[in-house]
């Protein structure tokens, strides 16, 4: 075929020459991928586009290479998923009108790690402008942000540059962007110190018969494509491989132009612009005949051959078309860059000049950047091919499927021993050690990172994060749904606990799942599903290897045992995700981190309850016997000690617990409620005192010592009831086989007495929760 640019021949290379000339071009394919794709797969020698476009849609990112073989095992299917994890969101039904139309939640969970590290402001900025575009892409109207967020040890000054960049790049954008955050977790640790892991949750509403595919609809054989927004320009090329690489402080420089550069206020006006289409295309009753994509890793390349290729079509794109928002772009970096704020459409030509009229005329597009617009750049091929051309030169002429399938590893996995023990820990003050974990970063009040984030626009804010353990929406409360579903509750928590997963990387998954899921019962809301960002280290060393495949099945398990409280038999659904792999340097690679959210509906928002106390001479309630499973706590950490038992959910019980206690919430029997995590039963009774100001005395049912009892982080809940719904709490969960132990009450008196052993002054431990944190990042 004709090319612009030289063929990569490697056939008669050596691996060293190979290599040699990979390293020239800066191509991320190792020299085994170059001779498979020249050999068996082109069965000739690639141009340097198709390299370029294979390292990236090849990629650990974009193909899941060293993933794949696991993620099938996941539960992604129920009655109530409108679209699993296979396209750019997923969405499941959270509520149904009379006439039976459902209406569903978008999920997309994906993770923005390595350009966060690099460039932490804009790294986390585009990484929540992605997901926004992966949202708004399905129809849905994009309602809700949240984030996870892993950073090093607040000794080092660089933890401080990347948290400040990155809270700032959260913020920035969401709140440009007129998105609420309602929901998130943070932890510091030694381990994040050189990887930094920005993981984000967007939400978006939409109603089934509106849903758009982001792929090609049935016939489609006519079908062209038109690009939409920022003039494409260099930021961001490569970005999908450099994700899937170890970073190497040394490439620091060269890799910020990997990263993209975020526009928040045009995001913000092409939603509109989306939003009013979505609306002509719905009034035409043609949306089924259009697929939309957002224009993320790969940018054109990539949109353009996975729009096609998941119908079972191929594509032709011709870059002679495509704005150009600077000059003299390389073809391979034109078709492949990540420039910020794109959408790709794939419609029928009779739609063209309308859709090219709304954007550039109606919301005026020219005007909001230098040479922001949708154009016609390319279109759908029969024949299964993807083609690329540009000034009359072929760049890529390949099976569309062998580009989006990538290549395929089973890597080998090596067990990780357990290594340590359980520390023998001195004696020491309880009231001390409480009030040092409360100060503590990973305990403390999240107040300095909440401030920076609007979570009341829009209006559907219920429960703001930080109020309870979960965020809660009621995202339909506008007149123009159905008056039966607008008091309709959803609810969304992110969790997972570094220290669980460094011990065990089965038992820390299964935490994360867990936890993750109890947030969301603690408001009334029942689960639906999870998403999860699975950050781990290199897939190339077995026992990292090893830490994925536990992981998966621990998250397999926990959503078999936790499944779905209206549809027996069926697990809780996986519904959204992305791996991240070579979160890693040469001096460490990160904890097993499988980061996991959860979102939870119930049927009237307004009955959902805070983490925060009511009433003084209120019933204290627990839920979840206290175990010796201190591994991975707080406490020991407060001793520089790891241990080894970390908590292990008894998973045969899980559903029934979890069940129960969304009844009682819904039937107005609980006051509060409050999860057990990070500091034990002793921090969540202490911070479930702090808003209202209402202290309380227990004593706790144990044959531990009165340290493990009170700072040993098995799961379960606290719940404050008033005396006279005792007996019918105590009759739901008799009837469910479920253990419970009533353990005190609240006081008027502003103290926290606990187990005959603490005894503080309430404004004094509120003070420290209040403290903590925000002094360490002075």
């Amino acid at each position: 075929m004709q090319t612009l640019y030289p063929v990569l021949d490697f056939g008669n290379l050596t691996q060293s020459g190979i290599e040699d000339i990979l390293r020239t071009y800066n191509i991320n394919l190792t020299a085994d991928e170059a001779s498979l794709i020249q050999n068996h797969i082109l069965k000739r020698p690639p141009t340097l586009a198709e390299c370029y476009l294979w390292s990236i849609q090849g990629s650990e990112h974009c193909s899941y290479k060293s993933s794949r073989k696991y993620l099938k095992t996941l539960p992604t299917q129920g009655p109530h998923v409108i679209s699993g994890a296979k396209e750019d969101a997923g969405i499941v039904s959270v509520a149904s009108d009379h006439q039976g139309k459902r209406y569903g939640i978008a999920v997309s969970h994906e993770s923005h790690n390595h350009p966060s590290q690099i460039v932490p402001y804009e790294g986390a900025a585009t990484g929540i402008g992605g997901n926004i575009r992966d949202v708004c892409c399905m129809g849905a109207e994009v309602i809700a942000l949240a984030d996870g967020l892993r950073f090093g040890s607040l000794s080092e000054q660089n933890t401080h540059r990347i948290y400040e960049g990155v809270i700032g790049g959260v913020g920035g954008y969401g709140n440009a962007a007129g998105i609420p955050n309602i929901a998130g977790d943070v932890y510091f640790d030694a381990a994040y110190n050189d990887n930094c892991l920005v993981t984000v949750v967007t939400l978006g509403v939409v109603a089934e018969e509106d849903v758009i595919h982001s792929h090609a609809p049935k016939n489609a054989e006519q079908h062209v494509y038109i690009l939409v927004g920022k003039a494409t320009d260099n930021s961001g090329f490569g970005g999908a491989s450099f994700a899937s690489a170890d970073l190497v402080v040394e490439n620091q420089a060269q890799n910020k132009g990997a990263v993209q550069e975020p526009d928040a206020f045009l995001k913000r006006h092409l939603l509109k612009a989306n939003y009013a289409l979505f609306d002509k295309l719905g009034k035409l009753g043609v949306k089924h005949q259009t697929g939309f994509k957002d224009l993320g890793a790969g940018g054109i390349a990539c949109a353009a051959v996975e729009l096609a290729d998941a119908a079972g079509y191929g594509a032709y794109v011709d870059l002679d078309k495509v704005p150009r928002g600077m000059e003299n772009l390389p073809a391979h970096v034109l078709l492949c860059s990540e420039t910020q704020e794109r959408f790709m459409w794939v419609v029928p030509p009779d739609l063209v000049d309308m859709i090219l009229v709304h954007y550039n005329e109606a919301f005026e597009l020219p005007s909001m950047s230098h040479n922001a617009c949708a154009a016609v750049v390319g279109g759908i091929r029969n024949d299964g091919q993807f083609v690329v051309s540009t000034q009359g030169n072929t760049l890529i002429d390949a099976r569309a499927c062998d580009i989006t399938q990538g290549i395929v590893y089973d890597r080998p996995c090596e067990a990780r021993v357990a290594s340590g023990q359980e520390p023998n820990l001195p004696d020491e003050d309880l009231n001390a050690l409480l009030l040092k974990l409360l100060a503590h970063e990973n305990i403390a009040s999240r107040q300095p990172i909440l401030e920076t984030y609007d979570k009341q626009v829009q209006g559907r804010t219920h429960i703001e994060a930080g109020e309870a353990d979960a965020g809660l929406l009621m995202p339909f409360d506008e007149d123009k749904y159905p008056e039966e579903i607008r008091k309709t509750g959803i609810a969304l928590s992110l969790d997972q606990n570094p220290r669980f997963n460094a011990i065990d990387a089965y038992w820390g998954a299964v935490n994360a799942v867990v936890e993750s899921a109890r947030n969301i019962v603690a408001t009334g809301a029942t689960p639906l599903s999870i998403s999860d960002c699975l950050c781990f280290g290199s897939p190339e060393k077995p026992q990292q290897m090893w830490d994925f495949k536990e992981s998966i099945r621990g998250i397999v398990d926990a959503c078999h045992a936790i499944g779905l409280k209206d549809h027996p038999g069926f697990p809780l659904p996986v519904i959204s995700g992305n791996v991240s792999f070579y979160n890693e340097t040469i001096n460490q690679a990160i904890p097993p981190s499988p980061m996991i959210a959860c979102l939870g509906s119930m049927p009237d928002g307004r009955q959902a309850i805070s983490s925060h106390l009511q009433r003084t001479d209120s019933l204290l309630i627990l839920i979840g016997e206290r175990k010796d499973e201190c591994g991975g706590s707080a406490w020991y950490q407060q001793h520089q000690q790891l241990g080894v038992n970390v908590p292990k959910p008894d998973l045969s019980h899980l559903a029934a617990e979890l069940h129960a206690l969304t009844d009682a919430i819904q039937q107005g029997l609980i006051l509060s409620a409050h999860d057990i995590s990070d500091g034990g039963v002793a921090v969540a009774l202490a911070e479930m005192s702090f808003r209202q100001e209402i202290g309380f005395t227990v004593n706790i049912p144990s044959d531990l010592s009165a340290a493990k009892t009170l700072f040993s982080e098995s799961g379960g809940f606290v719940l404050e009831l008033s005396a006279e719904k005792l007996p019918v709490f105590e009759q739901l969960l008799t009837e469910r086989k479920l253990p419970f132990w009533t353990i005190g009450r609240t006081t008027a008196e502003k103290r926290l007495r606990m187990q005959g052993s603490i005894d503080l002054p309430l404004p004094l431990a509120k003070t420290q929760w209040e403290q903590g944190l925000k002094e360490k990042l002075l």
